[in-house]
């Protein structure tokens, strides 16, 4: 892989030599590579095609989870989260020790690997959310709970430069992996204003399907605003929004 340079960018293909744009600039590699055909019938490539095939499932059940979480993580997500939650999700697969190889799955795998996982990496929750909570999965009642007692906002919150006021989010998920379904439940606090006044206690419930068999998730996050003329903004865009799983039940 080379860096372009100079004024003139190119895109496509010339020779042997492909010019591409991506997040670290423009690009250009060589064209290479085996023939598609004898990867897939070839035996000495069988390895090759099971890691293709367990990754093809990690990228799958990574879009059922980000596709569930949809309202929390749109305005709290950097560029790579994709790419990262799916990279993520193969050690998940490459936990599974029932299935045999190129048929590991994320349900005989370890779901709570996914246990602290940030969305955004410009901004995470483990390094702006310092006031105590409490994470709680009820799968009897599919109660998806998350509890902060009262806490001073500028002293608990690293909140990035120009906010004035704040909000706190959690969402419950249950995913149904093998049928590539789910059922979301999200909550929100009032807009709070980023001061030295203390908040009241924020409890906040998202109920599933109780007794449910599938994974369960409890994703927690923050959203940032600045006041003015009376109007409230999200804070540039909510580049620096925080998200993560803050908990996480791989079923039974």
């Amino acid at each position: 892989m080379a860096r372009q340079k100079g004024i003139i960018k190119l895109k496509g293909t010339i020779g042997d030599i492909t010019f591409y744009k991506t997040q670290d600039g423009h690009l250009a590699r060589e064209k290479g590579g085996i023939d598609a055909s004898r990867i897939k019938s070839d035996p000495a490539f069988q390895r090759t095609r099971e890691n293709g095939s367990e990754f093809g499932r990690a990228g799958t059940a990574g879009k059922i989870l980000r596709t569930a979480l949809r309202a929390l993580h749109l305005n709290s997500a950097d560029g790579r989260m994709v790419s990262r939650l799916t990279q993520q999700m193969v050690k998940v697969i490459q936990a599974d020790v029932i299935s045999v190889r190129g048929l590991r799955n994320v349900i005989d795998g370890e779901a709570e690997l996914l246990t602290g996982f940030e969305f955004n990496i410009r901004g995470k929750l483990g390094t702006s959310l310092f006031a105590p909570f409490v994470g709680a999965i009820d799968r009897v009642s599919g109660d998806i709970t998350v509890d902060l007692d009262s806490f001073i906002p500028a002293n608990m919150l690293a909140a990035p430069s120009g906010t004035t006021h704040f909000k706190i989010i959690s969402a419950g998920a249950e995913i149904d992996f093998e049928n590539e379904t789910f059922v979301e439940a999200h909550s929100e606090s009032a807009i709070l204003p980023w001061d030295g006044t203390a908040t009241a206690a924020i409890n906040q419930v998202n109920t599933v399907t109780p007794a449910s068999t599938k994974p369960l998730f409890l994703a927690l996050g923050i959203e940032f605003y600045q006041e003015v003329n009376g109007q409230m903004y999200p804070l540039k865009n909510g580049a620096y929004n925080p998200l993560a799983l803050v908990k996480v039940d791989g079923g039974v």
